[in-house]
């Protein structure tokens, strides 16, 4: 099934050709061609995601995806928002309706009491980090969640908004074809975020 999280009018948006604003590898989509162009920033970029999207330290691999993939969301990172929702869904065993449901209102989506805890302070560090509250933390403490699990959220939702800045700031190219977030949301899982993700063509 296919990650289908997206307006018609943004993905029209995304349908229509574009130059990137500096000259990269165009068969590098999003963030990849950013990191092959520079991989002097692409090293502890990749490190940090490494570091912070693979830990299973209090979080799983699939939540912290799903607060990528929903602070994507909230910044309408197209590129970003897909590939991560595409990663969380591989640690998912392919639950890609669950992952919809999260990203579309986390609410009323099947998940844990601390999960959406998690995601309304990533929600609200998305806007700034100012706007998480006392009582935003007591309650996530309240459903469960550990000063590691609050730590770790708030530094994910950081870390999203300055990689969907990064992405959308110099106009990457974002896929339509989503079979292509798929792919290498596949690639990821087994393997990590790393130059073997960024450098090579689109499978």
């Amino acid at each position: 099934m296919p990650i289908t999280i997206c307006t018609n009018s943004h993905l029209r948006n995304h349908q229509n050709k574009h130059m990137p604003h500096i000259q990269l590898n165009e068969s590098l989509p999003g963030i990849r061609a950013l990191l092959a162009f520079s991989p002097h920033t692409a090293a502890p970029l990749g490190a940090l995601a490494n570091t912070l999207l693979r830990s299973d330290n209090g979080l799983t691999p699939a939540e912290r995806e799903l607060i990528g993939a929903y602070v994507s969301s909230l910044n309408d990172c197209f590129y970003c928002q897909h590939s991560h929702a595409a990663i969380a869904s591989c640690y998912l065993s392919n639950n890609t309706e669950l992952v919809n449901q999260v990203i579309s209102n986390y609410h009323t989506a099947p998940v844990s009491g601390k999960l959406k805890a998690l995601l309304c302070i990533a929600g609200k560090v998305q806007q700034s980090g100012r706007n998480v509250l006392p009582a935003d933390i007591d309650n996530a403490r309240a459903a469960g969640a550990t000063e590691h699990d609050i730590h770790d959220t708030v530094l994910i939702a950081a870390l999203f908004c300055l990689f969907n800045r990064y992405v959308d700031g110099l106009a990457t190219v974002a896929p339509t074809d989503m079979n292509s977030y798929r792919q290498r949301a596949k690639q990821v899982a087994a393997m990590g975020y790393g130059s073997h993700v960024y450098t090579s063509q689109q499978p």
